[in-house]
């Protein structure tokens, strides 16, 4: 059985009624990807972010009019890019499972699917699928703070993985030695799949305690992540502050290369900043809080 992919651009404001035309001829299935550069990065409680130029790709049985469904779009909105072709049969779960590969990071630290055999067992080996968009360590900002970790294990450390996500941070820091980690954030999704991918990974779950921000307990630890984004971490540096150990270390990620300085100024009451490192134009600061 063959399939027929119509594919094209519109802006965001014209997609409502574009999909319900979609859904009137029958698409079997209809995703949306970036029809530009913009990133979509940390959204409000209850928010859903799309960007401002859409591609929309529908996929409708073989026997469709692809003419008679652009007639129809039209009337909504101006379709750039418009492409048609037809798609042959294939096992999608598989080829959809095909693209994700075990990613290493620093020296000893991969992230690997659950499909893969480790490429090195005598690694530390985190077992993680994707799914919902929390982070799979991909992201710059995700792997310059794995790439950390792998470098500074922290063996017999408290931590705190604050906007955890998937948990991917936390999980990492647990499996290189951590003996407890607190994982926060706004989303309860974020905090399920973080459960879910700590007991992938065969994390007791006392190890692993998961909060909102409200109520988040006010224990300081040795060490603190916050893979977030500039604003947040400059409101929050009080707090962040406060959650970490006279000594202990924090890590601050998803930073703009031209942001670094005002993060910096904001962190500067409690941390000496030590090293600042760089990535595709994202920025991470790592950094010690004074003994005062």
């Amino acid at each position: 059985m063959h399939w027929l992919e119509i594919r094209f651009q519109l802006p965001r404001t014209k997609l409502a009624d574009v999909e319900n035309q979609l859904e009137a001829f029958s698409a079997l299935s209809i995703s949306l990807e970036d029809a530009g550069d913009q990133p979509l990065l940390e959204p409000a409680p209850g928010e859903t972010p799309i960007w401002n130029e859409v591609t929309v790709v529908a996929l409708f049985n073989n026997n469709s009019d692809a003419a008679l469904i652009r007639a129809a779009l039209s009337q909504h909105s101006p379709l750039q890019n418009w492409q048609v072709k037809t798609i042959e049969n294939q096992d999608w779960e598989r080829a959809w499972m095909d693209q994700f590969e075990p990613i290493q990071f620093g020296q000893n630290l991969w992230i690997c699917p659950s499909w893969h055999e480790p490429p090195d067992p005598s690694a530390t080996n985190l077992m993680l699928d994707p799914g919902l968009a929390f982070g799979s360590g991909t992201h710059p900002t995700t792997a310059l703070c794995l790439e950390w970790l792998d470098a500074h294990p922290p063996a017999n450390k408290s931590m705190i993985d604050y906007g955890c996500g998937s948990g991917v941070l936390a999980v990492a820091a647990l499996l290189l030695g951590a003996v407890e980690a607190t994982g926060v954030d706004i989303d309860p999704q974020a905090l399920q799949a973080s459960r879910n991918n700590a007991e992938k990974n065969n994390i007791p779950e006392s190890a692993l305690q998961l909060y909102t921000p409200d109520t988040t307990p006010d224990k300081p630890a040795d060490l603190l992540l916050a893979n977030i984004l500039s604003g947040p971490l400059i409101a929050l540096a009080p707090t962040l502050a406060g959650l970490v150990k006279k000594e202990g270390d924090i890590i601050l990620s998803g930073i703009l290369e031209g942001q670094v300085a005002a993060v910096i100024n904001a962190y500067k009451p409690w941390f000496d900043i030590t090293s600042v490192s760089n990535r595709e134009s994202w920025s991470c600061l790592t950094g010690k809080k004074r003994n005062e």
